[in-house]
């Protein structure tokens, strides 16, 4: 294909299949939250700062900041709730 963007002439035979993740890391170069599903709500109150957490995000959304975990990064975010199967203080909650 010579040109970089799709339009009525490109044959589909020549896009690329949809959803797929070509590259690891991939959250921080594009706004991947748009695809979550579920969303987790990080109560702080309840949060001992274990940081089980933050290690098992697949897309880093659980920022970290002088060894303090902070709200979501929603905009990479897709909502596997992941991080709140692990959290054994019920500080992650999926939002109703």
């Amino acid at each position: 294909m010579t040109e970089d963007r799709i339009n009525s002439n490109t044959p589909w035979q020549d896009l690329t299949i949809g959803g797929n993740i070509y590259e690891a890391g991939n959250a921080k170069e594009f706004k991947t939250g748009d695809w979550r599903s579920q969303k987790p709500v990080w109560i702080s109150e309840k949060c001992k700062q274990c940081g089980l957490c933050f290690p098992v995000c697949p897309d880093d959304a659980i920022p970290v900041k002088d060894m303090n975990r902070e709200d979501f990064n929603y905009e990479a975010c897709k909502g596997c709730m992941v991080c709140m199967k692990v959290c054994p203080f019920q500080a992650i909650e999926k939002e109703v």
